[in-house]
């Protein structure tokens, strides 16, 4: 049966630039070989829902379980280089962060991620495109199965908008999200989209403290 947009699929896959090395992917053996930080497991998301590239998420959708490969164009990707985005920042930021900024070296300016490309005169020019900004790049994507599993599916976008496994459970068509006092009104946001993709009323509470782990109804 065709994947359709709003399924929840299970996938495998590697990223890498035209003719280059790979920048992203969910096997072991690719994530080894290519020296990235990214956890070897399974991807599961929903189509058609920008939780993976855009263009990746259109080709998917219509397509069957299997294995594909996709070349993508920059502008179909993760876009063309922008000058405006390299900019000079003075050296003294740096040094009242206690950072010693050395050409070649990647920063986290409050989540914008900058690489240094020069230092000269108490100036830094930093980088803040995309390091993939203005390349082709291929993807080799392994759908493995449409995931039906509605205990999976709240794990995977609890795991994708909040980073973490919260603590939950399904009663009576309704989906009980617990989560830390400081967590509670950032969580409050997404229930509108967790009753789109779930088709689930959602409530948010407090816990009473301690570690969040997954429930299963």
């Amino acid at each position: 049966m065709a994947l359709q947009k709003k399924d929840f699929i299970e996938v495998e896959f590697t990223a890498r630039v035209k003719d280059g090395e790979v920048f992203d992917s969910n096997i072991k053996e690719d994530i080894n070989n290519a020296e990235l930080k990214s956890k070897a497991k399974p991807f599961i998301f929903c189509l058609g829902e920008d939780m993976f590239l855009r263009a990746v998420e259109d080709f998917l959708i219509g397509k069957d379980i299997g294995e594909y490969e996709l070349a993508l164009l920059p502008g179909q990707a993760f876009g063309k280089r922008e000058p405006k985005f390299v900019q000079m920042i003075p050296i003294k930021v740096f040094l009242q962060q206690e950072l010693n900024p050395i050409p070649g070296i990647i920063f986290n300016f409050d989540g914008r991620i900058g690489k240094v490309l020069t230092v000269s005169g108490g100036r830094v020019m930093v980088d803040f495109n995309n390091p993939i900004a203005g390349k082709e790049v291929v993807y080799k994507i392994k759908v493995l199965r449409k995931v039906e599993d509605l205990n999976e599916k709240i794990k995977a976008l609890n795991e994708f908008f909040f980073r973490r496994d919260l603590k939950f459970e399904i009663k009576d068509k309704k989906l009980i999200l617990e989560v830390e006092k400081p967590m509670k009104d950032f969580v409050e946001l997404f229930k509108e989209k967790f009753k789109e993709l779930l088709d689930l009323e959602t409530e948010v509470r407090e816990s009473e403290g301690g570690k969040e782990e997954g429930k299963k109804e």
